[in-house]
């Protein structure tokens, strides 16, 4: 499979009306809104979740990432952006190892989740994916009932697997189970919405239900890392922002990794923002509000400012 099928998933349109005049003006307008000490936060400073060096990945012959490095905040959301095909979703599946089920991948670097190289042979998979949660660009519930789609979990080969949790977590009784129900979809903001049809079918949800749920059903399993690739691109503006909310709320008690083509919404829900351009190469990586309003790489200037991409 070429590097652009694997990563590109979304086509952006290069037309439209001069970008610096609208796009520029806009999204420095989103930044200014942000206030308190988040805004300056100094990324030495802060508690690293995960750690990114000299990362490498190949598509067959193809390279997809180009020796990136970053350190990603715990309790933070961080936002990854840049035009289709440039590595922001291989990145992303670098974190829980998911690239590993792709035949034509090789990765080679190194990534430390709490000081722990997830890269080893020996590492435990589900494990990882269990700390390390993924939601995906489109909401892909079990054809189960709501409150199923929280109390099974899949197994690495991606079976549905009744009682995974249960094991995961120690809870055996039906009490315990009705609470990890609430909790979850309560931590996704969507139990006032379902709790009195627990029992309905996921399919009948609308497309952002649908997505919160997968939400909850990520965090059911007490991940530390929730990653996100597009999760709002298929969705209408007020779902959307449904999605952002929540988002911010997450980052309170998770390490949020979100991949966005909306440059805006990377500037309303994010703390910090990795700026990737074309060839897999992390072009530039800060606190949000400094990537939008005073970035230090012309490459990522013009970007941002609809001039590329």
């Amino acid at each position: 499979m070429s590097q652009q099928n694997q990563d590109s998933t979304v086509s952006e349109d290069q037309n439209g009306p001069d970008p610096k005049s609208d796009q520029d003006v806009s999204m420095r307008s989103v930044t200014t809104e942000r206030t308190g000490e988040e805004e300056n936060r100094d990324l030495s400073e802060t508690e690293t979740k995960i750690s990114v060096e000299d990362l490498d990945v190949y598509y067959d012959d193809d390279q997809a990432l180009k020796s990136v490095s970053m350190d990603i905040p715990a309790n933070s959301v961080t936002a990854l952006i840049g035009p289709s095909g440039c590595g922001k979703s291989t990145f992303l599946r670098c974190l829980n190892r998911m690239n590993d089920e792709i035949d034509a991948a090789s990765v080679e670097g190194s990534i430390e989740l709490d000081d722990e190289e997830i890269n080893e042979a020996e590492i435990d998979l589900v494990e990882l994916r269990r700390r390390v949660g993924m939601v995906f660009q489109q909401p892909n519930p079990f054809p189960k009932s709501i409150r199923e789609n929280i109390t099974y979990a899949p197994n690495k080969h991606g079976e549905i697997k009744t009682g995974l949790l249960d094991r995961l977590l120690g809870r055996a009784n039906t009490e315990e189970a009705e609470k990890l129900v609430e909790d979850s979809l309560r931590g996704a903001a969507i139990w006032d919405e379902v709790n009195d049809r627990l029992d309905e079918s996921a399919m009948g949800l609308s497309g952002g239900q649908q997505q919160r749920l997968c939400i909850a059903r990520a965090i059911a399993v007490s991940p530390d890392v929730i990653l996100m690739d597009e999760p709002a691109s298929a969705l209408d503006p007020v779902a959307t922002s449904k999605i952002e909310d929540l988002i911010t709320d997450l980052a309170e008690d998770y390490t949020v990794v979100i991949v966005t083509h909306n440059m805006q919404q990377a500037a309303r829900i994010s703390d910090q923002t990795a700026v990737f351009l074309t060839g897999g190469e992390l072009v530039e990586y800060d606190n949000t509000d400094k990537i939008f309003e005073n970035p230090e790489s012309q490459r990522v200037e013009d970007y941002i400012t609809g001039k590329f991409g």
